[in-house]
C-alpha cells in the first residue's frame, strides 16, 4: 500500500493545467450505454474511479479501446450482461448511474446498492422513486436493485424531494429513451449535470433547461455515437488554489473553467489572496497578504461545494482568527478533523454538521490517515504547510479523485514523494 511523504514549508509556485473532471466523466461513461454507435471520449482523467467505471462497462459487455492520444472509444452494442456486480459497484457510488441507461435501453437491469466514500447514507430512494414514476417495477433483494420495464419507460413529471446530483443524472439519462416528455423538477444545477446533458445532446437527445431547477427531456427511439471532450475538474482546481493560498504561494491554473467556480473564487478572496481570472486561466497570489479566517457554508451549486469543505477547513486552520464550518449536504463529513488535529490544528466539533476552527501560527508534521477522498486532500494541504515531515496513509482515497497529484504538486515546488509500504 502506498503513502505520501510530504515535507512542508514551501510555497506553491508556477503553472499547471487542470485535469478532466472526474465528476463529469463518470456519468458520461455511464451514458455511453444509451448509444447505438461508438462514443469517443477525450480528456478523461487517469484516476482509479474512471478505471473502475471502464471495468464495469467491460463486465457488462461493452468494447473499450484506447487510441494513441489516450482517448477512449466505447461501443455498447455488445452489452449482454445486465447485472452490475457488487465487487465493482461497492468501490464507487457513481457505478449506480448505469441503472437508468441500462433500464431505458434494455428494459431490465440489476445493480448492487452503491458504495464509495463513507460520508453518510446518501440514499438512492430518489433515483428509484423517479424511475417508478416512469413505469419501472423495482425490487431490492439481497443487496441488489432489480428494475424492469417490459413495455419501455414512459415520460413523466418527476419532482425530486431533495436536490440530488446522481438522482438527476440517472433520471436524465433514462428519460432520453423514454416515450414522451419527462420534466424533472427540483433538478440539480451542478456543472456536471449540464455537461452530461451537453454530451447527451451530442448523441442526439432533446434536452432543455439543464443548469436550472427544471429540466425537460423529449424522449427518442435511439441515440447515436459522438466525440466529446470532458471539461476540467472544478474540484481539483479549487483544491490547488486553496493549497496555494495556505502555503502563501503564487500559481496559475490553465484550462480551469472559472465560470463554474464563482463562489469558490469569491471565498478565496475573502481569505486575502489576490485572485484574477483571464479567459480560462485562474491566477492566485497569496505572497503578500496574511490569511484571514472565513466562515464556510456548503450548499448546492452555485454555492460552495461540499467537496471543497475539508480543503477550506485546512486553510482556516492556518488563518488568523476564528471561523465556523457548516456542512449542509452530507452528514458524517468531518472525519478529517481528528487527523488535522494530529497536525496541530485547533478544531472543535460543535455538532454533526458544524465545526469551529481557531487559526494557529504553525502546523507540525505527523503520521495521518486519509478517511475519504476529499478529506485526504485537506490532510495534504495541512502537510504542505506543516513544519517537518508528514506521512499520509491510505492514499488510495486520493488516487480516486486526483490525477498524478504528487507529480503536479512537485512541479509547483512541493517536497512530496510516493513510497510503497
Amino acid at each position: 500500500m502506498d503513502k505520501l511523504l510530504v515535507r512542508g514549508g514551501e510555497p506553491l509556485k508556477g503553472e499547471t493545467k487542470a485535469s478532466g473532471s472526474k465528476n463529469s466523466s463518470l456519468p458520461i461513461l455511464a451514458a455511453t450505454l444509451l448509444a447505438s454507435k461508438p462514443v469517443r471520449l477525450s480528456n478523461l482523467p487517469h484516476l482509479r474511479d474512471v478505471t473502475t467505471m471502464l471495468e464495469l462497462l467491460a463486465v457488462l459487455g461493452a468494447r473499450v479501446s484506447l487510441d494513441e492520444s489516450l482517448a477512449v472509444t466505447i461501443d455498447t452494442n455488445s452489452v449482454s450482461n445486465l447485472k452490475a456486480p457488487y465487487d465493482l459497484v461497492r468501490k464507487m457510488r457513481a457505478s449506480f448511474l448505469v441503472l437508468g441507461p441500462l433500464l431505458a435501453r434494455h428494459g431490465r437491469v440489476e445493480v448492487s446498492l452503491p458504495g464509495g466514500c463513507a460520508i453518510g447514507t446518501r440514499p438512492v430512494d430518489q433515483h428509484l422513486k423517479a424511475l417508478e414514476l416512469m413505469g419501472a417495477t423495482i425490487s431490492i433483494v439481497n443487496g441488489y436493485v432489480t428494475a424492469t420495464c417490459e413495455r419501455g419507460l414512459e415520460g413523466a413529471h418527476v419532482a425530486m424531494d431533495v436536490v440530488t446530483v446522481g438522482g438527476t443524472q440517472n433520471v436524465l439519462m433514462a428519460a432520453t429513451l423514454a416515450r414522451g416528455t419527462t420534466v424533472i423538477e427540483n433538478a440539480a444545477q451542478e456543472p456536471e449535470v449540464v455537461e452530461l446533458a451537453s454530451c447527451l445532446r451530442e448523441m442526439g437527445a432533446s434536452i432543455t433547461g439543464d443548469g436550472s431547477s427544471t429540466i425537460t427531456v423529449d424522449g427518442c427511439n435511439q441515440l447515436q455515437g459522438c466525440s466529446y471532450r470532458v471539461k476540467s475538474d472544478r474540484i481539483e482546481v479549487g483544491t490547488y488554489l486553496i493549497a496555494a493560498a495556505a502555503t502563501r504561494g503564487h500559481i496559475c491554473i490553465h484550462d480551469a473553467c472559472p465560470e463554474t467556480l464563482d463562489a469558490v473564487l469569491d471565498t478565496l478572496r475573502d481569505f486575502g489572496p489576490d485572485v484574477q481570472v483571464s479567459g480560462s486561466t485562474i491566477e492566485l497570489d497569496a505572497r503578500t497578504n496574511s490569511s484571514r479566517a472565513t466562515d464556510i457554508f456548503t450548499a448546492v451549486y452555485p454555492g460552495i461545494p461540499t467537496d471543497l469543505q475539508a480543503q477550506f477547513m485546512a486553510l482556516n486552520c492556518v488563518s488568523e482568527g476564528v471561523s465556523q464550518i457548516t456542512e449542509t449536504i452530507f452528514e458524517n463529513r468531518f472525519m478529517h478533523v481528528q487527523e488535522l488535529v494530529r497536525l496541530g490544528a485547533d478544531v472543535r466539533l460543535m455538532d454533526a454538521r458544524t465545526a469551529t476552527v481557531k487559526g494557529v501560527s504553525q502546523l507540525r508534521g505527523a503520521p495521518v490517515m486519509a478517511t475519504d477522498l476529499r478529506a485526504s486532500s485537506s490532510l495534504l494541504i495541512g502537510a504542505l504547510v506543516a513544519t517537518g515531515e508528514t506521512a499520509i496513509n491510505r492514499i488510495y482515497h486520493i488516487d480516486r479523485g486526483y490525477e498524478r497529484i504528487e507529480e503536479k504538486l512537485g512541479w509547483l515546488g512541493a517536497d512530496i514523494r510516493r513510497v510503497s509500504v
